[in-house]
């Protein structure tokens, strides 16, 4: 099982990536000073000799095994047996993750061995001592405590060519009857295996997600086995705008019941919120501080929005973003009294503050599972193991209704509820962040809880509008005044990165943002608008100046009507078989007004463009009022996702978005000008 999904607080990580990780933790060990010379086991030598079969130039190594066994005791206990072999071929293996001899533990689970051998590049042997295993931490970076660790071990050889090997016991605490396999990842597998031993009286079932499912062998006597041989490598590093490789990856998950078990498990997601439901139900209890601070968030509001705005806002902003994970604290939040009175948690903890605030002012929300990469949770793949992260969903009164509520799902008993994440600091209430839109979450309500989408939001509540009043000289330069605004979630970047760093590095990243579209360009009177506000515009205004913008060619100056701001994507032009990730849905439109220098006529102006994709919408004009070039455009996105075979559409889209911004206004100079050309 990967112990790395057994937590809900990851939250954080597609935004502002890992602070520190396993791997880092891997490459940091110093080299082993002693090494017993020992024959590694016939298992991994039966590997290592298994004829390689044409892989990808680029492939950096290979699993040859991936070996897991599963055995459950009377009790309901487990024990999970690893054997793994791993063959190097290329230097840059030697940072991966997947190349270390490692296994993770908490409190709640023990390791009872764990060996590691390798064969290096000329067919030497090596034996890891025990006493030259490392115990580290493995936490995040963001938690204020994490019971995560792992024994690792770095054996010599780790060297094209060279193989590593390990094996490992671990006895488990499950928190539910489940047990999952991930069998795909980011490394191609010639022989992999997921091995199932139950106790007398013992069932079980599987579920599958991103693989057809297929047939264990029965070795009899409770005993299972599943097979899977070259197994391809997700690989997305050089595929242009991909989903993440955990939405890709083809995973089982079985689900087992038998007698005198106690945590059993249907198999559906209605027991995994179940589950859910009673190990936090008891954490949901508002304190009599609680309900004050709500009484004084809520204070002369009756309208509901209203009321569960003022306290998401306080938890969305106000709460600091904390965790402390020991065993299934993993999963299971910290009770609300002590979140608010610590003044911090984390993903699921500010959920649960969240609702147990809005319980006191008569206001029902329930906890949601998803995950933070979009595709990840498969809706016919009911696991604990599928989300990392918490949210919350505030029931909306029936009859209720409000422009301001966007992120809106229908249950299947017909409640309607408001999804909202109070750990993304920049999303406004009422919407949901981009990365989770589309994708599928657990509703956590006992037994009414129930797999849901959620919504797509609409392009126009993620805005992006630029605009400049401009002036071109007879030398080519360009002056003027000019603002951008975003609004919505794709503004939350934006807000975010501007609050942390001050004003002198504020005016260099505008200089950077502008000099990637105007060369000897000079920013100043830089103003920011609105940053905390997300309800409004977040605005920058400023005036700009740049040198050389148009070209002279003999009498003709060329001039390129969008001034800045690019709406292309980086699509090549290769093959697709995975799906298309746009990111988000948004509404972009700009508006440039350049006055022409005099003694200039327009000899040719850029055809207007409209192309409607479906998926997405561009279209742009460009024209002449008086001496006053004009260009407008806008740009719409639609969906989040598109299936691979829409990949020749989009190539065709942003090539005709990427010929437009890259157009040119033809002017002539006229017989009476004096104007000195460079």
């Amino acid at each position: 099982m990967d112990r790395a999904r057994h937590s809900l607080c990851a939250d954080r990580l597609a935004r502002v990536g890992r602070l520190t990780t396993t791997a880092a933790v891997f490459v940091a060990l110093s080299c082993w000073s002693a090494w017993a010379s020992n024959s590694v086991p016939d298992w991994v030598k039966a590997a290592a000799q298994q004829p390689l079969p044409k892989l990808p130039e680029s492939t950096r190594a290979v699993i040859l095994l991936d070996e897991e066994t599963y055995t459950v005791d009377a009790k309901g206990q487990a024990v999970e047996h690893i054997r793994k072999v791993v063959k190097i071929l290329r230097p840059q293996a030697r940072k991966l993750e997947s190349t270390y001899p490692a296994v993770e533990y908490d409190k709640e689970s023990k390791v009872l061995s764990f060996h590691a051998w390798s064969i290096d590049p000329a067919g030497h042997e090596y034996a890891v001592k025990d006493n030259e295993l490392h115990d580290v931490a493995i936490g995040e970076g963001f938690e204020l405590y994490d019971d995560s660790r792992a024994k690792v071990a770095d054996p010599p050889g780790r060297d094209p060519g060279g193989v590593i090997a390990w094996e490992y016991e671990r006895r488990e605490r499950p928190y539910l009857a489940e047990a999952d396999w991930s069998f795909q990842g980011g490394l191609p597998r010639l022989s992999e295996s997921f091995n199932l031993i139950l106790p007398a009286g013992y069932t079980f079932t599987t579920t599958w997600a991103h693989h057809p499912k297929i047939e264990p062998i029965d070795l009899e006597n409770q005993k299972y086995r599943w097979e899977m041989n070259n197994v391809p490598a997700i690989d997305l590093e050089r595929i242009p705008l991909s989903p993440s490789t955990e939405s890709l990856a083809g995973r089982m998950t079985v689900h087992y019941s038998g007698p005198g078990l106690a945590f059993p498990e249907d198999g559906t997601w209605r027991g995994v919120g179940e589950w859910y439901t009673a190990i936090s139900r008891d954490r949901l209890t508002a304190t009599p501080e609680i309900a004050a601070k709500a009484a004084e968030l809520s204070a002369g509001k009756t309208d509901f929005y209203d009321k569960a705005e003022a306290i998401g806002s306080f938890v969305q902003r106000n709460i600091r973003y904390v965790a402390v994970e020991i065993g299934v604290g993993g999963f299971q939040p910290h009770p609300a009294g002590a979140i608010f009175h610590g003044g911090y948690g984390d993903c699921k903890d500010k959920s649960t503050l969240l609702s147990a605030m809005l319980s006191t002012v008569g206001i029902h929300s329930a906890l949601v599972m998803v995950d933070t990469n979009r595709g990840v949770v498969d809706p016919d793949d009911p696991s604990i193991s599928a989300g990392n992260h918490v949210i919350g969903a505030i029931e909306i009164p029936k009859g209720y209704n409000s422009p301001k509520m966007h992120s809106v799902i229908t249950a299947g008993n017909g409640k309607r509820y408001l999804i909202f994440d109070p750990t993304w600091e920049q999303t406004p209430f009422g919407q949901v962040e981009d990365n989770l839109q589309g994708s599928y979450a657990l509703l956590i309500e006992g037994s009414d809880s129930q797999v849901f989408q959620i919504p797509v939001l609409s392009p126009d509540l993620n805005t992006v509008h630029r605009s400049a009043t401009l002036t071109l000289t007879a030398d080519g330069s360009l002056k003027g005044s000019a603002a951008e605004s975003w609004l919505g979630d794709i503004a939350a970047d934006p807000r975010g990165y501007l609050a942390e760093i001050d004003v002198d590095k504020r005016q260099k990243a505008f200089d950077r943002l502008i000099g990637e579209d105007l060369m000897a360009a000079s920013l100043t009177d830089l103003k920011i608008q609105n940053l905390a506000a997300l309800d409004k515009d977040l605005t920058t205004s400023f005036d700009l100046s740049a040198e050389h913008f148009a070209s002279s060619v003999g009498p003709l100056l060329m001039v390129r009507p969008r001034v800045f701001g690019s709406y292309t994507l980086p699509v090549d032009h290769k093959k697709r078989d995975v799906a298309i990730d746009l990111g988000a849905t948004m509404q972009a439109t700009d508006s440039f007004d350049i006055q022409l220098p005099e003694g200039y006529t327009v000899d040719e102006l850029p055809d207007p463009v409209k192309e409607d994709a479906g998926f997405a919408t561009y279209q742009s004009s460009t024209v002449l009022n008086g001496r006053t070039l004009h260009y407008t455009r806008t740009y719409t996105v639609r969906q989040v996702s598109l299936p691979p075979d829409k990949y020749p559409e989009l190539q065709r889209f942003v090539a005709t978005i990427a010929a437009d911004e890259d157009s040119r206004v033809v002017l002539k100079r006229t017989t009476s000008t004096t104007a000195s050309l460079p």
